[in-house]
């Protein structure tokens, strides 16, 4: 009577790893190995390598399972477009929204993504000092009016995080997108004034137009994503479909 030992290779494409194990363990199910009673039947010793070689399969297949886990699950990535000039560099990176989870299971966009804008003055050629940067944050209409910018176009934004305060006007920040004198593009200027940390900084760096045409691809590529309707989008099933016009027609005349 001959027995044989399924390949664990082979066998993990094509079975989960509950039964793979079961169907190459023979310890698991005793009555699938017969040991023949001729004389030259296995000697103990080999019969305890093959077992412990299967054991240690098993390990192997368990950590392998575990790996595939960890490199099937989505890394978070960090992005960001960076801009250098003489006298300051600038880097664009999104922030993502903020979700928070309904009694019903469901997610809801709790706030709104943005962009950052990061500016870092310049020490040296080619050196800044990060350590320096100021930092504005463009909220998803300060985006939009960006994207409506022209060749002559231009726009400022006014921030105040004690807005409505009593600590009202001790941070003010300015950012101004404003068309260069030639036409070559626009220049940004970041004008900070910080009373409590005693900070006067006042950061311009210009941006030609091919500069500008990729942060205004970009922005527009990130919004939906700042909204969260990509989040949606890839929540939407063939299989719900059928029940949103319905839905939708029932919000548009229902009362």
């Amino acid at each position: 009577m001959e027995f044989s030992l399924q390949n664990p290779t082979i066998a993990a494409k094509t079975l989960t790893t509950t039964t793979l194990f079961s169907s190459i363990l023979p310890f698991h199910h005793p009555q699938t190995l017969t040991l023949p009673k001729r004389k030259n039947s296995l000697s103990t010793k080999s019969l305890h390598s093959i077992i412990s070689c299967n054991y240690y399969d098993q390990q192997k297949l368990t950590v392998s399972s575990a790996a595939d886990e960890v490199l099937h699950q989505s890394p978070r990535v960090y992005v960001g477009h960076s801009i250098y000039k003489g006298k300051a560099a600038l880097t664009a990176s999104p922030k993502p929204p903020e979700f928070t989870l309904l009694d019903s299971g469901a997610y809801k966009v709790l706030r709104e993504g943005a962009v950052l804008l990061q500016f870092a003055p310049s020490v040296g050629i080619r050196q800044y000092d990060w350590s320096r940067k100021q930092v504005f944050s463009l909220s998803v209409p300060e985006v939009g009016s960006i994207l409506c910018l022209d060749a002559k176009d231009s726009c400022e934004f006014f921030h105040d995080p004690f807005k409505g305060k009593s600590e009202e006007g001790k941070i003010r920040k300015i950012l101004k997108v404003e068309p260069l004198p030639d036409g070559s593009g626009h220049f940004f200027n970041l004008s900070v004034q910080n009373r409590t940390m005693n900070v006067d900084e006042n950061i311009y760096i210009p941006i030609t137009k091919a500069e500008f045409a990729i942060l205004k691809s970009a922005f527009n590529f990130i919004v939906p994503h700042l909204l969260g309707w990509a989040a949606f989008a890839n929540s939407i099933k063939p299989e719900s479909s059928s029940n949103n016009t319905r839905y939708d027609t029932e919000q548009e005349w229902g009362r």
